[in-house]
């Protein structure tokens, strides 16, 4: 277990360190950071002075250790658009961020696999075929198609939900969240089905085939021989062995919804780090830009190290291979 544990935190280091090596290639290609500090009208001198302070004639891997240094600790320097700390703007806008990626993932769990169930032991069923049906609609539909027919609907004609913004929050200490609000969840209910619809089709197809090959296998057949009931046998034994490649997915998933509810963000002006990542485009942020890749990429890294943890206890099969390999 430690062996794992090990290779998978050497991998995790890797990947983090290849990941701040291309964000770092952002101050070196992307424009001049001197240029947008200090604007057109700049002199020599004052261009040259800044790029003294800034450490940037030094050589180009001094530059990118002491990138590292600051990056470990959490520091990307300025926003060259707002002139703020990019730690202080990512700690702002990261709670909306997480908030409105989990309550997506987790309509997605909750609708997803009972809908997967179903689709699976009622295949041949009218409704089963409708889901199938609009489960293709869900995965070929973009992302910000859906959150303008959302609004258009549900916003515009019918008045139920506001089209955009996260509504009243609470600040708790230096985290803010609207989920203990009522106007909070009146706002996120529409990004969050947005963000959810393609999660939740995927994990149902996936559900869905998990569980019919689940069924084909010999100890099911076992089982009925054996006399248990239908009930056991689908809910005590097939899908409990179908939820273990599901669990993998739906954690790569959630680091995906944090990671690409940019659009959701930018449909529904929600103040998250998506939105802040799609002005610093707009602005050659460059501080920004390079800060939210190395963030998404550690929650990648964090929750693949997780999946993988949970994945090796749930599958015993990973464990025994483990064993024998010592």
């Amino acid at each position: 277990m430690f062996a794992f544990i090990l290779q998978r935190l050497i991998q995790a280091a890797i990947v983090m360190v290849t990941v701040a090596f291309i964000s770092f290639l952002l101050f070196q290609y992307v424009g001049d950071p001197v240029v947008f500090l200090l604007g057109q009208d700049a002199t020599p001198d004052q261009i040259s002075q800044l790029r003294t302070d800034l450490g940037l004639n030094q050589p180009f891997f001094v530059q990118f250790w002491h990138f590292l240094q600051n990056a470990v600790q959490g520091e990307f320097g300025l926003s060259l658009r707002q002139g703020a700390k990019v730690s202080r703007l990512i700690a702002e806008r990261f709670p909306a961020t997480l908030e409105l990626a989990l309550v997506a993932a987790s309509l997605a769990l909750l609708i997803g696999i009972p809908m997967g169930v179903y689709a699976a032991l009622r295949r041949g069923s009218f409704f089963s075929q409708l889901l199938m049906t609009v489960s293709l609609l869900g995965v070929s539909l973009p992302t910000f198609l859906i959150g303008i027919l959302l609004i258009l609907t549900f916003a515009v004609w019918l008045g139920w939900f506001p089209s955009f913004g996260r509504g009243d929050v609470v600040q708790l200490g230096w985290w803010s969240t609207g989920l203990l609000t009522a106007k909070g969840w009146h706002h996120i209910v529409l990004p969050a089905v947005t963000l959810a619809i393609f999660q939740l089709t995927l994990i149902m197809r996936l559900v869905r085939a998990e569980m019919l090959e689940v069924l084909r296998t010999d100890y099911i057949k076992f089982a009925r021989a054996r006399g248990l009931s239908n009930q056991t046998i689908h809910f005590g034994h097939a899908l409990k062995n179908t939820l273990v490649p599901v669990l993998t997915i739906t954690g790569l998933q959630l680091g995906g919804l944090i990671a690409f509810a940019i659009i959701t963000e930018t449909v529904f002006q929600w103040p998250g780090m998506g939105l802040l990542f799609i002005q610093a485009v707009t602005f050659a942020d460059i501080p920004v830009m390079a800060a939210y890749l190395c963030l998404i990429a550690l929650i990648f890294v964090v929750i693949n190290l997780v999946v993988d943890l949970l994945y090796f206890a749930v599958d015993p099969r990973l464990r025994v291979g483990k064993s024998g390999g010592h």
